[in-house]
């Protein structure tokens, strides 16, 4: 990754970074996803999730976490300008990434004091909601925004320009 994204960490180095900050007291916000194609719907979402604390890091899945989890024409984006893009907003303070097909072990790294996640997941189904709980942490849900998708947007690219 480039030092061109200045939000953008490696989990190890953001893990030290956000122990102290949780030890002057502040609350650490997690969420994770592909966003792929940056869309309102996801900058709805991290603007409420950053509600809950006082930083909000978003972990990204890498280019072939994507294509595992979306298959093989995904991602459209790549990782290094997904990030750039996310550090961009306001809302998120640290930008990271991982290779698995889920954020559990980066979950278990950095020891969020709140898991965020789309209200298209029960609670029960969050990945690493038992390691934040198990912590003292909170798991919370946010309304998924209908119809606001990246599928919904490369499916309107594809009628519209075929």
């Amino acid at each position: 990754m480039s030092t061109l994204i200045p939000k953008l960490y490696a989990v190890q180095k953001l893990r030290l970074l956000l122990a102290r900050l949780q030890g002057k007291k502040k609350k650490v916000v997690f969420t994770n996803g592909c966003f792929d194609i940056l869309h309102a719907g996801h900058v709805r979402y991290l603007n409420k999730a950053k509600k809950y604390g006082d930083v909000l890091v978003v972990a990204l899945n890498s280019d072939s976490s994507v294509k595992k989890i979306k298959g093989s024409l995904r991602p459209i984006v790549p990782l290094k300008e997904r990030a750039e893009i996310m550090g961009a907003l306001k809302a998120v303070d640290f930008v990271t990434f991982f290779h698995e097909d889920t954020p559990y072990k980066t979950i278990a790294a950095l020891k969020p004091d709140i898991l965020v996640k789309g209200g298209d997941w029960t609670k029960d189904k969050i990945i690493g909601s038992d390691l934040v709980l198990k912590n003292g942490g909170k798991v919370k849900t946010i309304h998924y925004v209908q119809g606001k998708s990246t599928t919904n947007i490369i499916d309107s690219i594809l009628k519209k320009y075929r």
